[in-house]
């Protein structure tokens, strides 16, 4: 029982983030074109680089 309501809370804190991020890339695509592209490159390159502060310096 205790297994179920581990993975059920995981489900559930996946399930809430997953709908907000919906809600929030329709509300970009609401403002408009341009709005939503540079808002992707935006998130994408913040994931790149925090990416590379996690894996450290490269020698």
């Amino acid at each position: 029982m205790k297994s179920f309501r581990y993975y059920f809370s995981i489900l559930l804190v996946f399930l809430a983030l997953t709908v907000t991020s919906c809600e929030v890339i329709g509300d970009i695509f609401k403002a408009g074109m341009w709005t939503a592209f540079i808002g992707i490159i935006l998130i994408v390159f913040f994931v790149l680089w925090l990416v590379r502060k996690m894996r450290g310096p490269r020698m």
